[in-house]
């Protein structure tokens, strides 16, 4: 964290100062409450350490994608009461994101207060980074504090252009991730390896080519497995398959092999006629043995143990993506028992084990071993963006 500005650089007294916090709040929504607060909860440590350090605090945030223009569904003042909970204060929400009013509001708010912010994207200055906005809403603040990974890959003016502007720093959640991500892939333990799964290989290709040279085991499983295989000249019967792209998968394999990357595919595969839960024609079988009218759903136990046993011998594992169809069992049992060996071995203090995205949150939460695992990161594009090794504009925008 030494490229960057973090809580600990700030004074121990903050009083008089106002502090623009970009947080996440775009949180899931049913019958007027958010149905998961593990976004606020991870901006909690951050907005309660700037309160009592005495700051004014001003929350700026997105709440869906209103493009530009107001809409009264997607008013920040919907998850008030929700991050009012979570938060154990009460906020003032301001209906605007700069001006007299935000003025106004500041004038009526006592030292250790919070604000709350509308919806910054209700202004087409926000995704264009329109510099004019961003300096009308740095005109509230003494610093600026971006405790949001999760949008930090968008260029926009509350996630970048701020940091242009304000003295910036890194919020605890922001910190916390940027540490984890530096110890998987920045500067990690070797052996790494790297688990990707999920159901096309079109939708991480980047993610695919930029691991099969940064690390020395990539483990492919769910639908996109199915594509390699075909690249190997296996037949995958009735599978989830992108037989286009069989060739970039050979270039990929081919990549991996020239950097001393192992690529690892399943040689035994659990098998169905029909995508169903337990279903009649359920079978396991030997990869090469898979019928013209079976898909393969899930990692075979054999293959299962065999990557365990790779597991045991690295130091760093990156995760994102399921190995198999997980959400309908029994085509989850291959995550669950390699997720559990990683957790296993981090808590035994061998491995390090970083993973991110939204089926491997869930997947991971299902297997009962995301506690256990290093860190977990909740935010979905960003991770993957990461995982690419693409620059996040708002984490470059933050380093000293």
């Amino acid at each position: 964290m030494s490229d960057f500005n973090t809580l600990d650089d700030l004074p121990a007294d903050l009083s008089g100062q106002v502090a623009l916090v970009r947080v996440d709040l775009n949180l899931p929504m049913k019958d007027g409450s958010a149905t998961d607060v593990t976004r606020v909860e991870a901006a909690k440590p951050t907005i309660l350490e700037l309160t009592e350090k005495g700051a004014k605090v001003l929350l700026l945030a997105h709440f869906g994608r209103p493009k530009g223009q107001r809409h009264s569904t997607m008013s920040t003042s919907f998850v008030q009461g929700d991050v009012e909970q979570v938060l154990g204060n009460e906020l003032m929400f301001i209906s605007e994101v700069s001006g007299p009013v935000v003025e106004q509001s500041l004038g009526i708010m006592e030292d250790g207060n919070i604000g709350l912010l509308d919806n910054v994207r209700f202004w087409p200055g926000e995704e264009a980074n329109d510099r004019d906005f961003a300096a009308a809403i740095a005109a509230h603040g003494d610093f600026y504090v971006n405790d949001a990974f999760s949008a930090a890959h968008r260029a926009h003016a509350s996630t970048e252009g701020l940091a242009h502007i304000l003295p910036a720093y890194a919020g605890r959640a922001m910190e916390a991730e940027l540490k984890a991500l530096d110890a998987a892939l920045g500067n990690p333990e070797t052996p790494v390896a790297a688990v990707v799964g999920g159901a096309k290989v079109s939708s991480k290709l980047a993610v695919l080519e930029n691991l099969a040279t940064n690390v020395q085991h990539l483990i492919i499983g769910g639908g996109m497995a199915n594509t390699f295989l075909a690249a190997r000249g296996v037949k995958v019967g009735k599978s989830l398959c992108e037989h286009d792209l069989t060739d970039t998968a050979n270039a990929i394999m081919n990549a991996a092999d020239q950097s001393g990357c192992t690529v690892h595919l399943p040689y035994d595969v659990v098998v169905a006629k029909e995508f169903a839960e337990n279903p009649a024609s359920l079978r396991t079988c030997n990869v090469h043995e898979v019928g013209e009218d079976e898909m393969i759903l899930d990692i075979g136990p054999l293959a299962t143990e065999a990557l365990a046993d790779v597991l045991k011998t690295c130091r760093t594992l990156v995760w994102n993506g399921p190995l198999g169809a997980f959400e309908t069992p029994p085509f989850d049992e291959a995550t669950v028992a390699l997720a559990r060996t990683a957790a296993a071995l981090t808590q035994e203090g061998s491995l390090v084990s970083v993973a991110g995205g939204g089926d491997t949150v869930a997947a991971l939460a299902h297997a009962g071993a995301a506690q256990d695992f290093t860190y977990v990161s909740a935010a979905g594009g960003a991770f993957l963006e990461w995982m690419e090794g693409k620059r996040l504009p708002g984490v470059a925008a933050l380093q000293r």
